[in-house]
C-alpha cells in the first residue's frame, strides 16, 4: 500500500498492476533510481493511433444490440473503479497509472466513422460514445475528435447515445440541439456521488457533482433527453446518496435514471483495494465485503444477467431504493425514442466531409 506522504495528487490509481499480457516489465524493488521513475507522478503523454475500424458491435444480453465508438483509449480523469483499465492492458500499457497517464488519440476517427457508415451492410442502430472511456475528457478539449465525430453522425443521421461526466459537452450543444430535432441523441451523465470530498478521491479528475447538474440543467431546458447514470453503485460507500442523486437530477429536469453496482473484475481488483485502504480505511473491510456479497462472495463478476445489478441482500436494498426513490421523483417521465428513418448513406461521399 502507498504510504500518505507518497499519495500522488490528481490520480487514482498508485502503481501499476501486473499486465498477464506482457512477458517482461519493469518492477520496483529500490528505494531509489527506477522507482523514481515509476513512482514519481509524471505527465500525461499522448499516442497517436490510426485504427481502419473506429465503430464495434455490441452483443451484450446486458446491453442489447448496438455499437460502440472510442475516440480515446486510456483516461486522464482517473475513475478508480472503471472497468475500462483492463483493456489498457491490451496496448501494453498497466490498467493503474498508465490508464490515467497514456492516452492513446485515434486522430482519423471522423474519416473511419465515415467510411464505415459507407459500408452496404451497415445496419442502423444506435451508436455509444463512449462505450469504453470518456469522450469528452480533457484533451478532448484541445483535439476535438469528439466534435468531429458528432458533426459526421449530423451529416449522416445516424443515431448517437453520448455518457459522460464531463461538462465539456456543453460545448456541442450545438450539434447535439440538431440531433435532437431529428430524434437522434440520447445522453447520459453519469453522476457518482454528490460529496466533493468523496469525488476527489474517488474520480479525481472529474466535473464536480454540481456542475453535472448543471449539464443536466441546461441539456433538459433545450428539449434533450437526458439520462442519468447513478454508476456505479458501491455499497457502503456511496449507495446512501441514492435518493437525493435522483432527486436533484429530477430537478435538473432529467428524463430518467439508471445504475449499475461496482464489479472489481482483473487488475481493478488490486488496484480498488490498495486505494480504498489508503482513501478510507475504517470503512474498507465493510466496502469490500458488501460488494463481494453483491457478486456471490467475490469482488469480480463476469455473470451475464448478475454482473451489473448484482445479487444478495445488499443488491437487493440497492434495488429496492433505487426503485423507490425513481418513482418518487421521476414518475411519469421516460427517454424519448430514436428515430431510425433520417439515416442518409452517402456511398462514395464520405471524403467531401473533410
Amino acid at each position: 500500500m502507498i504510504k500518505a506522504e507518497d499519495f500522488l495528487k490528481g490520480r487514482g490509481a498508485q502503481f501499476n498492476p501486473n499486465n498477464p499480457y506482457l512477458k517482461q516489465e519493469y518492477v520496483a524493488e529500490h528505494v531509489e533510481g527506477i522507482d523514481e521513475a515509476m513512482l514519481s507522478n509524471t505527465k500525461t503523454e499522448f499516442f497517436k493511433e490510426s485504427p481502419k475500424k473506429i465503430v464495434n458491435t455490441i452483443e451484450s444480453p446486458d446491453l442489447g444490440l448496438s455499437y460502440s465508438m472510442n475516440p480515446y483509449q486510456g483516461c486522464e480523469h482517473g475513475c478508480i473503479y472503471c472497468y475500462a483499465r483492463n483493456t489498457h492492458q491490451y496496448w501494453g500499457y498497466g490498467a493503474g497509472l498508465d490508464f490515467e497517464r497514456k492516452i492513446i488519440v485515434k486522430e482519423n476517427a471522423a474519416e473511419v466513422l465515415a467510411r464505415q457508415l459507407e459500408n452496404s451492410n451497415w445496419k442502423v442502430m444506435p451508436i455509444m460514445l463512449s462505450g469504453n472511456t470518456d469522450c469528452y475528457q480533457p484533451i478532448e478539449a484541445k483535439k476535438q475528435l469528439t466534435r468531429e465525430l458528432l458533426k459526421v453522425l449530423l451529416q449522416y443521421r445516424h443515431p448517437v447515445s453520448i455518457i459522460t461526466k464531463n461538462a465539456l459537452i456543453l460545448r456541442d450543444l450545438d450539434l447535439l440541439q440538431e440531433l435532437n430535432q431529428y430524434d437522434l441523441v440520447h445522453v447520459s451523465i453519469s453522476i457518482t456521488t454528490l460529496e466533493e470530498d468523496l469525488r476527489q478521491k474517488l474520480e479525481p479528475r472529474t466535473a464536480t457533482a454540481a456542475k453535472r447538474l448543471d449539464v443536466v440543467r441546461q441539456l433538459s431546458a433545450v428539449g434533450m433527453p437526458v439520462n442519468v447514470m447513478v454508476a456505479p453503485i458501491i455499497p457502503g460507500l456511496n449507495d446512501s446518496e441514492i435518493p437525493q442523486i435522483i432527486r436533484h437530477s429530477a430537478e435538473a429536469g432529467a428524463s430518467n435514471a439508471a445504475y449499475t453496482i461496482v464489479r472489481l473484475n482483473g487488475s481493478i481488483g488490486p488496484i480498488f483495494e490498495d486505494w480504498i485502504q489508503q482513501a478510507f480505511p475504517d470503512k474498507a473491510a465493510k466496502v469490500l465485503n458488501q460488494i463481494a456479497d453483491c457478486h456471490g462472495g467475490k469482488l469480480h463478476d463476469s455473470r451475464f444477467g448478475t454482473r451489473m445489478s448484482g445479487e444478495g441482500k445488499f443488491a437487493e436494498a440497492i434495488a429496492n431504493l433505487f426503485r423507490m426513490s425513481k418513482l418518487k421523483y421521476l414518475a411519469g417521465r421516460s427517454m424519448k425514442p430514436y428515430n431510425y428513418d433520417h439515416f442518409i448513406q452517402r456511398k462514395g461521399k464520405q471524403l467531401n466531409l473533410f
